[in-house]
């Protein structure tokens, strides 16, 4: 009878350990704002959103942030606290559940946005997570990503244009989130510096300050063309209050 008794507590141990080895379901939110401004969503094809356990490397979940930009006023603001609420119904989000049986130190990984890729930035965050202890509620897991979506119009890439005189560079600027900027604006045209930096055969030769253009998020300037040589243009537009910068380059020929 001991011997039976001994067994049957056994057996209950290990049933005991066992349930508590089951997953427990765990729902996980990660939202992404563009540094200075607002949550990064589908207007500008979302951001690229992976869960790997921080020590193995195991990929645990992956999609894209979809939804608006979330709430201006919510945003941007000069009183927000450290606890202030940044997100509502409106703010872009990738949402996950994982099962988890034990707790993981969980890396979650952002690259985007996906419709700007000579804007697209990577940024890597890890804590820990725990079975069943959510991480869902207020603005869930929020990481931020840094730039300016700079983007060259004119000229074409690769395009052949004849030696001497000007050549006209135009570029679309605008917050990673698609926030646009112009003047007085939320975000301030006359409070960013946007230029060109100009380079034939590899060597830099000039660089032209980009003037608004009249056009919401749109900048403009002209590059000196003085001999042949394959010419780069490299656009930037930079926020000296923060740092925050971004650029696109081009390409164009000179015979």
């Amino acid at each position: 009878m001991r011997a039976n008794l001994c067994g049957a507590l056994a057996i209950g141990a290990m049933m005991a350990l066992g349930a508590g080895a089951q997953a427990e379901p765990t729902d996980i939110v990660v939202r992404v704002l563009s540094k200075d401004a607002k949550f990064i969503g589908t207007s500008m094809g979302g951001m690229r959103i992976t869960l790997r356990d921080a020590h193995t490397g195991e990929v645990l979940a992956t999609g894209l942030t979809q939804g608006g930009t979330g709430n201006t006023k919510l945003l941007m603001h000069k009183d927000g606290g450290r606890r202030a609420g940044l997100a509502d119904a409106s703010s872009a989000k990738f949402s996950t559940t994982l099962d988890l049986k034990e707790p993981r130190l969980i890396e979650v990984e952002a690259y985007g946005p996906v419709a700007q890729p000579q804007a697209a930035h990577r940024v890597l965050s890890s804590q820990w997570i725990v079975p069943g202890k959510h991480h869902s509620g207020g603005d869930g897991w929020v990481l931020e990503i840094p730039g300016f979506a700079v983007d060259i119009l004119a000229p074409p890439a690769h395009v052949k244009l004849k030696n001497g005189g000007l050549v006209d560079v135009r570029a679309n600027v605008i917050m990673m989130c698609g926030c646009p900027i112009e003047p007085a604006g939320l975000w301030d045209a006359n409070k960013f510096e946007v230029a060109a930096i100009v380079k034939r055969d590899g060597e830099e030769i000039a660089r032209v300050p980009m003037t608004y253009a009249g056009q919401t998020s749109q900048f403009a300037g002209s590059v000196p063309v003085d001999g042949k040589g394959v010419y780069e243009v490299i656009v930037y537009a930079h926020d000296a209050a923060n740092g925050n910068t971004g650029l696109d380059r081009t390409t164009f020929l000179v015979d």
